[in-house]
């Protein structure tokens, strides 16, 4: 890492920033143009944003047929297609992507300190920049780097969706650095079956370089955490996948108290709901009981 520009150009690779405009032929304005508000407002601030949560939905797509693979793109990509249906058809991204940024309870101070860390480049990780990257002047490298720096420094520019997905695909691109361009628009939907394994691999068992990265980003009380952190992330994103998945998030209505449709997750299991209405005793108080005492 010779000069800013290569450092820059590392660090948009690491979050798949680089890839995503290769595959999307994404025009970015305001290049050559440096990000001078301050604020998640800025115009090109406001693109950058959209491009990455595009990046983390894409990622999140990734992530979900690594649990429950189906028919389709994503799960042929990472070498375990089948025919019947599976996480994309039960529509477990959405329900990820709303679980991760509304309901997951992971600290504010947690997730900033995570997004500090990926601002920073995790400059202490070494990765190789493969070919096939867009080449982009110095201007707009400087410009993508701050936007997105001002954006992971904000705790409250950013859901924790796009954190979680460039911390993957950060980890991506370190197993295989040619994970960084190719099809998708992230680098961990582009790994192999394996490769995804990996990478929960280095979240799981609290590899140094990851750990010293973040930890050096929190807050007194909590340095010396982000290894039970970490863990914590990877068990509950494949959980949160499964149950997304077999659920019946999709198609519940909320209002009927029913599902408008049969879900994925019932053919899955091959579920059949007409055969577990209950039993008539215990429909009320049991055998006509009003109450109980303490003998």
């Amino acid at each position: 890492m010779g000069t800013p520009q290569i450092d820059r150009r590392f660090f948009l690779t690491r979050v798949g920033v680089l890839g995503a405009l290769a595959a999307a032929g994404t025009v970015v304005p305001g290049a050559a143009r440096a990000v001078t508000s301050g604020s998640p407002t800025d115009p090109l601030v406001d693109v950058v944003a959209k491009l990455l949560a595009e990046i983390a939905r894409d990622t999140i797509n990734g992530l979900a047929v690594f649990v429950a693979p189906g028919p389709d793109a994503y799960s042929r990509t990472q070498g375990t297609p089948r025919q019947e249906p599976g996480a994309m058809e039960a529509k477990t991204p959405d329900f990820l992507i709303e679980s991760l940024d509304n309901y997951v309870p992971l600290p504010d101070q947690v997730a900033t300190a995570v997004g500090r860390a990926l601002a920073n480049g995790l400059a202490d990780v070494p990765i190789v920049v493969p070919n096939g990257l867009p080449l982009v002047t110095n201007g707009l490298l400087a410009d993508l780097d701050d936007a997105i720096k001002l954006l992971l420094r904000n705790d409250a520019a950013l859901p924790l969706s796009v954190v979680i997905a460039l911390l993957l695909n950060s980890q991506a691109v370190r197993v295989d650095p040619g994970s960084a361009a190719g099809a998708h628009l992230s680098p961990f939907s582009r790994l192999s079956f394996a490769k995804k394994a990996e990478v929960f691999e280095l979240l799981e068992q609290a590899d140094p370089q990851l750990v010293g990265s973040i930890d050096a980003e929190l807050p007194e009380p909590l340095q010396g955490t982000t290894s039970g952190i970490m863990r914590f992330i990877a068990g509950a994103l494949l959980e949160f996948s499964v149950f997304g998945t077999f659920c019946e998030w999709s198609t519940f209505d909320a209002a009927g108290l029913t599902v408008t449709e049969r879900p994925v997750g019932w053919d899955l299991t091959k579920y059949d709901p007409g055969s577990m209405d209950g039993w008539d005793e215990f429909k009320g108080y049991y055998q006509g009981r009003q109450k109980v005492s303490a003998r």
